[in-house]
């Protein structure tokens, strides 16, 4: 019995030595993706051209909430002077004009965020092949992206990362300039 526990103990010791040898041989690194999502210039564009996209719609749901801010005052107003029959069309007035911009302030919400989650899928993808590419180049085995308490300089990738979408953004805004 005590041959076969010395044994165990002997086998127990060699696993974690190899595997405590085979972790000392990983290279590893951690990316800042946020960061990334934030201060890449791919995402600047995107986020401007959102802006561009969206800004005509937002301009006219404001022009709309004024325009019933302007008849709902009117209503408050002069709503005790005027005839019955024009005090209550200009309830129901008030009332579609309320619809209406509800629906279209809920509209264009969903609009906006379908848009906004399209591009960040697209900003996910080319940082994910920016990160797979230095990975690759580098030889790193491990790439941690979430979760991490510390992370050394040494092992941050995220300069890097930001480098290379940096060049790629350069690289696609010199095809289109020719």
């Amino acid at each position: 019995m005590n041959r076969i526990s010395l044994w165990a103990l002997l086998g127990l010791c060699l696993l974690l030595a190899s595997v405590n040898a085979a972790a000392a041989e990983a290279r590893v690194g951690f990316v800042n993706t946020p960061r990334i999502l934030e201060q890449a210039p791919q995402a600047k564009v995107a986020r401007e051209r959102l802006e561009q996209e969206f800004a005509p719609r937002d301009s006219e749901l404001a022009a709309a909430q004024k325009t019933l801010k302007g008849q709902e005052e009117k209503l408050a107003r002069d709503g005790a002077i005027m005839s019955e029959e024009e005090r209550r069309k200009l309830e129901r007035e008030v009332l579609t004009q309320q619809r209406d911009l509800k629906r279209a302030r809920e509209a264009f919400t969903e609009d906006l965020n379908l848009r906004r989650n399209e591009e960040f899928a697209r900003m996910q993808r080319e940082v994910g092949d920016a990160i797979v590419a230095i990975a690759k180049q580098d030889g790193y085995d491990l790439i941690f992206e979430t979760g991490v308490v510390y992370a050394s300089e040494r092992v941050d990738l995220t300069e890097r990362v930001l480098g290379l979408l940096r060049q790629q953004f350069e690289a696609q805004n010199k095809k289109k300039a020719k």
